[in-house]
C-alpha cells in the first residue's frame, strides 16, 4: 500500500483518508512517513523527533536491529543504515564495523538505534562461553 490512501489536509502534517485503511495499512504509513522523514538531506532538531521516527521504522520487527542513523555536521540526514540484525532477545554489535561505515559515509555525528521487540527495555545478563567459563562433569 502507497501513501495515496492520504492527502494532505490543510493544516501543515495533517492528512486526510480518502478510503477505508485497515491497522496494517496504518502501520505501513508510519513507516513510510518516518521513512520520508529520515530521508537525506533532512535536518534533525530534537531528540524527540528523532525518537518518533525510529520508533515508527523499528516498531513491528520480530527480531532485534542494532542501526546506525548517520548526520552531517549540520544534523541534517547522511544515511540511515541497519547494521546488524538479531533474534527476539539479542543482537551481537561490532563496533569496528560501526566506525568504518560512519567514516565511509564522512559522518560528523552518528545516533545509534536498538530496539527490544521482546518488550523489555532493560540488558539482557549474558554469561560468556570459553573454556575457562566451563566446568567438566
Amino acid at each position: 500500500m502507497k501513501l495515496h490512501k492520504l492527502k494532505a489536509n490543510e493544516t501543515t502534517g495533517t492528512y486526510v483518508v480518502e478510503s477505508p485503511v485497515t491497522e496494517t495499512d496504518i502501520m505501513l504509513m508510519a513507516r513510510q512517513l518516518a521513512t520520508l522523514r529520515l530521508r537525506r538531506g533532512r535536518a534533525l532538531t530534537s531528540p524527540k523527533e528523532v525518537f518518533s521516527h525510529l520508533q515508527a521504522l523499528l516498531a513491528d520487527y520480530e527480531h532485534e536491529v542494532f542501526a546506525l542513523l548517520m548526520l552531517d555536521s549540520r544534523h541534517r540526514v547522511i544515511a540511515f543504515r541497519e547494521m546488524f540484525r538479531g533474534t527476539l532477545d539479542g543482537a551481537s554489535v561490532y563496533p569496528r564495523e560501526i566506525v568504518k561505515v560512519a567514516l565511509e559515509h564522512n559522518a560528523a555525528a552518528i545516533i545509534l538505534v536498538h530496539n527490544h521487540p521482546s518488550g523489555i527495555p532493560s540488558p539482557a545478563k549474558r554469561i560468556a562461553h570459553s573454556p575457562r567459563n566451563c566446568r567438566r562433569r
